[in-house]
């Protein structure tokens, strides 16, 4: 295969890569929102099986033992892990932990949601690793492609096992945030490839550095944003857990500080973005990609902010839960793919002075 072949075939398995990424994120919302992540209580199968049982008489009488057994080993290997790195009082609290010893009973619907959500992990895996593949034809023009490249499927290795200690632990509410904000950095990693792949050689772009300027405080909103909101299911698990999953009406009103920052934070990042749409649809025509891609975050604002209010006034629901997860991961690959493409316009304008 010529390198233009092998060029052109990075971008297309990196484009399917970023929607993979997007699926898989939802997918892993709608397992976090409905408490599924212990369907599949070993790996690399489930339940022992390639293809999960659907009834529990497939399974042996002693399945609950038998997993309850292996995470706690997994958690007493976690604990040792924090142990090399300082953190005693946490793995302290992890090894003194008897809320992990209580079997869970078999459900099947959970059971195939984390399935599902694992065959979609294993593909967007392959696909990484396909485009890391072909991502060293580009070695002798580029090499930040395939570094980063290598460097992501390193990343997306340990995101994996982080995403099996979420589910795992109990105690350590922290690493939610940590695994959400890898995720994203997954994501932008992969964005970025891709945008080095398809601007190469192509310097035709002009823009004001106030509008890269805006866009950079309005992606570091979002993430902030995220961050916020990653603390805010930490503590309502925290509250449901006080309440035994009942009184699903008052999960919202005990989470606290961190909820309204969460809501306050909102409307800073929609009167941010509101000013960066006007600028972006003044500086640049209808049909040129900035515009489209400020169109569509907007857009993705709007229904992030429904998705708030539902979750908000409505007892949480999981499908609003899942879907306010992916609409924060849209958004910010939109505005951080805006970003790329202004930062391609601000160096070439500097090296045009």
């Amino acid at each position: 295969m010529s390198i233009a072949a092998s060029n052109k075939r990075f971008q297309k398995i990196g484009l399917t890569t970023i929607v993979l990424l997007f699926v898989l994120i939802l997918a892993g919302g709608v397992v976090r929102s409905t408490g599924s992540g212990m369907g599949c209580p070993d790996w690399p199968k489930c339940l022992g099986r390639y293809i999960p049982p659907t009834s529990i008489n497939d399974l042996p009488k002693d399945y609950k033992q038998k997993y309850v057994d292996q995470r706690f080993a997994k958690n007493q290997r976690f604990a040792n892990a924090l142990d090399l790195f300082g953190f005693s009082d946490l793995a302290k609290r992890i090894r003194e932990d008897r809320s992990i010893l209580i079997p869970e009973d078999f459900n099947a619907g959970k059971t195939w949601t984390e399935y599902v959500n694992r065959l979609i992990g294993e593909i967007t895996g392959l696909f990484l690793l396909a485009s890391t593949i072909y991502a060293f034809s580009y070695w002798k023009m580029d090499k930040r492609i395939p570094l980063l490249s290598l460097f992501n499927l390193v990343l997306i290795a340990f995101q994996a096992w982080l995403g099996s200690i979420v589910v795992s632990t109990n105690l350590v509410a922290w690493i939610v945030t940590v695994h959400m904000l890898l995720a994203l950095a997954i994501l932008a990693l992969c964005i970025y490839t891709y945008h080095l792949a398809r601007v190469y050689g192509n310097n035709k772009l002009n823009t004001s550095p106030a509008i890269y300027i805006i866009t950079l405080i309005a992606l570091a909103l979002s993430v902030l944003q995220i961050t916020f909101g990653t603390e805010v299911r930490e503590k309502i698990d925290a509250v449901a857990t006080h309440f035994q999953g009942g009184y699903r009406d008052n999960w919202i009103k005990n989470a606290g500080e961190i909820f309204t920052h969460h809501r306050d934070m909102a409307i800073l990042v929609f009167i941010i973005n509101v000013a960066l749409y006007a600028l972006v649809r003044k500086r640049f025509n209808r049909h040129s990609i900035h515009q489209q891609l400020m169109s569509f975050n907007f857009l993705m604002i709007m229904l992030q902010i429904v998705t708030g209010i539902l979750l908000s006034y409505w007892a949480l629901p999981p499908v609003a839960q899942a879907a306010h997860i992916l609409l924060a991961s849209l958004i910010f690959g939109a505005q951080f793919y805006l970003l790329l493409n202004l930062h391609q316009s601000v160096n070439v304008r500097g090296l045009s002075k």
